[in-house]
């Protein structure tokens, strides 16, 4: 399906990337997918599908990999107004993000956001995100890790910092993870991208593809400040205790439940010095 967009358009198009085995977070991860961690009875991916409801979303397209079919089974083919579609990573244990989001040239045409499937963050913080080539950033801070970015005085992204190569001598914003993608830049990325994997370069991060276009000119974002606003990357179960602090009085409206069955989240020994045990039910918020 072709689709025509205007920069002036909001986007419609999600693209989540969940292949990964989320080996950091095990035992959680064992028996499910990294995007099924429960924060707060609400899970990573319900939290994300509620967002992407209540901005008007009609398509998200999914990544999978490792326990795929537990994702296929929560979801189905539509949530509300959402079409699912999903595209499966057969190399998902050997290779990185850059190899998830290389699977993805085929399936969309479209401008689209980028998520990965470790972040819960408050749905309001989509609305500066629906326009395309954007970033959402956070100021860097001491404890943080991963990848940040510098800015110019036109709140553009200046260049990529990937793993600890930065100090802090200069201003640096640690990337949230949500990207804004535009039809055109998207066109520019999957060449970069066929590149990198020509050459086997299937461990990389697509940052690093992020990295070369900001530099060379070929790519630009515009940043979207979610500096002191409710979000969390959620990488260990350290993570994972934080983010349910700070996620503590969510209320979401219930109008569609998926019972996830046979599902064991937790290893219980474990997950009652974080946790309590819950039994494993998915409650999608639909309510537009």
């Amino acid at each position: 399906m072709k689709h025509s967009y205007h920069s002036n358009e909001c986007v419609t198009t999600a693209l989540l990337l969940a292949a990964g085995t989320g080996s950091r977070l095990y035992p959680l991860t064992q028996n499910a997918p990294k995007c099924l961690t429960i924060v707060n009875a609400i899970s990573i991916l319900e939290r994300l599908i509620s967002g992407l409801n209540q901005h008007g979303f009609k398509r998200l397209v999914v990544i999978t990999g490792h326990l795929e079919n537990h994702i296929r089974n929560f979801l189905g083919n539509q949530v509300g107004d959402i079409t699912i579609d999903y595209i499966f990573s057969p190399l998902y244990k050997t290779t990185n993000n850059i190899y998830s989001l290389w699977m993805a040239r085929k399936i969309i045409n479209e401008p689209f956001l980028l998520f990965e499937s470790d972040l819960v963050f408050d749905e309001s913080l989509l609305d500066a995100m629906l326009y395309p080539d954007r970033i959402a950033v956070a100021k860097m801070q001491p404890w943080m890790n991963g990848t940040c970015v510098t800015i110019n005085q036109s709140q553009q992204v200046k260049a990529f910092w990937e793993g600890n190569t930065y100090s802090f001598g200069e201003n640096k914003y640690k990337t949230v993870n949500i990207y804004s993608i535009s039809l055109t830049s998207w066109h520019c990325i999957v060449k970069k991208l066929d590149r990198h994997i020509s050459d086997g370069k299937v461990n990389d991060y697509y940052e690093t593809v992020f990295a070369e276009m900001i530099a060379d000119g070929s790519l630009s974002f515009k940043i979207v400040s979610f500096d002191g606003k409710p979000w969390y990357e959620i990488d260990t179960i350290e993570d994972l205790a934080e983010a349910e602090k700070l996620f503590s009085s969510d209320n979401y409206t219930t109008t569609k439940v998926v019972a996830l069955s046979q599902l064991d989240f937790f290893n219980m020994e474990l997950i009652n010095a974080v946790t309590s045990p819950r039994e494993a039910t998915g409650i999608l918020n639909v309510t537009k």
